[in-house]
């Protein structure tokens, strides 16, 4: 599968965009360990998402569909899931190991995480070590997925400080504290999403947070609520870059989360002279909400700074594109973090803009990209998600058309993505 991008320029619009994918993620877990029943609308019906909803299923959650983005999940408490007949599959979707394994490092029986060749490719290490120090048994491949979970029944609490930020190693610890003896808290190296939290809490979870620390008793049940999810910031970036590369549009992304802990890329795309704003503040559940305005800017190129990546971590895709397409040179650097993405996404993006005309040199954990003009071309996504979709917004502003091969992953995030870009202005085709 692959997409045919043609130049072309976005025009005015106001559009939404799929649920956030964490959020979903974390609205299916814990609404299956919480008393009661919770309605969630806004649901990201993406293949990422849908694998953590067959593995709940799969442990005895009954979880009721209503449309692709609205479903009712019954939760079934703490100790109420049951061992699945089979392996866990959670596809391409590190979140979904990570977090679930730390979920299950807490109940009474074993069960088997596995994933497609790219996942069983992500360093699991990271969530095995603090786990192993709670009591969890977790066997691996050197590291690697398939994961066997042998449910202890209790944890230890520990207090543990994390090497590298990542929201996904401090959930799945959080998750796990659940069922521990004693407090559990984390250091965070660097400020990381704070989905997990905010939800707890929102379920009656008491989380101390203070600075860099974050803490949870273990024994506290969570009550079900209605969650409704908003749409995806990682997934509004590329159509905040579609409107910025154009001559002149403004466009209007409504309903997106905004929580503090995500909006790094709007700050460093302000930085670069980006011209967008917030409007109509708001909360969906604990969760911050704005209507995103972005008008075609003259971007600008310079240092990024390194505090800003954690907040920005899943958006640096869309970053390259922006600073191929800026004025001047762009440095970034303390991003070695996407060298273990569903590919090395500084590598991939690096060979995309190549062959479309951009210069950009690396380095272990950064890169330096100088602005130019996007030519015509033919790339590769090597099978990433989100290096498919921000090259194909680099194409609407090339010189040439651009074909970028291996998009099916698309779909794990941002199922209608084609569609939407076509509404705003995209010539964008799929091909087989």
């Amino acid at each position: 599968m692959r997409f045919i991008v043609n130049p072309a320029n976005a025009h005015d619009a106001t559009v939404f965009v799929p649920g956030d994918k964490s959020i979903s993620h974390r609205a299916l877990m814990m609404g299956g360990i919480a008393n009661g029943r919770c309605d969630i609308r806004g649901f990201l019906a993406g293949e990422d998402c849908s694998a953590t909803l067959t593995a709940l299923t799969s442990m005895g959650v009954e979880i009721e569909r209503h449309s692709d983005t609205e479903l009712s999940v019954h939760g079934v408490g703490m100790r109420g899931l049951t061992a699945p007949p089979q392996p866990l599959d959670m596809g391409n979707s590190a979140t979904a190991m990570r977090l679930m394994s730390g979920l299950l490092a807490g109940q009474s029986f074993d069960a088997t995480l596995t994933g497609d060749t790219s996942l069983r490719g992500r360093p699991m290490g990271r969530v095995i070590k603090p786990l192993a120090a709670m009591g969890a048994v977790v066997d691996s491949c050197d590291g690697n997925a398939p994961l066997v979970v042998h449910g202890q029944g209790v944890l230890q609490a520990i207090d543990f400080d994390m090497p590298v930020a990542s929201a996904q190693v401090k959930s799945a610890i959080l998750l796990a504290g659940l069922y521990a003896d004693g407090t559990t808290t984390v250091g965070e190296p660097a400020v990381t999403r704070d989905h997990t939290e905010r939800m707890l809490e929102s379920m009656g979870v008491a989380v101390s947070r203070s600075e860099n620390r974050i803490g949870i008793s273990g024994g506290q049940e969570l009550e079900a609520c209605d969650i409704q999810v908003p749409g995806d910031l990682s997934s509004a970036a590329f159509v905040m870059l579609a409107a910025l590369l154009s001559d002149s549009a403004e466009i209007v992304i409504e309903s997106v989360g905004v929580s503090p802990t995500r909006t790094g890329v709007i700050d460093i795309l302000q930085g670069m002279g980006a011209n967008i704003s917030l409007e109509n503040p708001r909360l969906f559940s604990q969760e911050p909400v704005a209507d995103i305005r972005v008008r075609s800017s003259a971007l600008r190129g310079g240092p990024v700074d390194p505090a800003l990546v954690s907040l920005a971590i899943d958006e640096f895709p869309v970053l390259f594109v922006a600073a191929a397409a800026a004025s001047g040179k762009t440095t970034f650097s303390g991003i070695g973090e996407l060298r273990v993405k569903e590919s090395d996404r500084i590598a991939a993006m690096a060979a995309g803009l190549r062959e479309m005309g951009i210069v950009v040199d690396e380095s272990d954990d950064g890169a330096v990209v100088r602005g130019g003009t996007f030519t015509g071309a033919k790339v590769s996504s090597f099978g990433d998600h989100r290096i498919a979709m921000s090259l194909a917004v680099a194409g609407a502003a090339a010189s040439g058309a651009v074909t970028i091969e291996d998009v099916a992953a698309v779909n794990t995030s941002f199922p209608g993505f084609p569609a939407l870009m076509k509404s705003i202005g995209h010539n964008i085709e799929v091909g087989g």
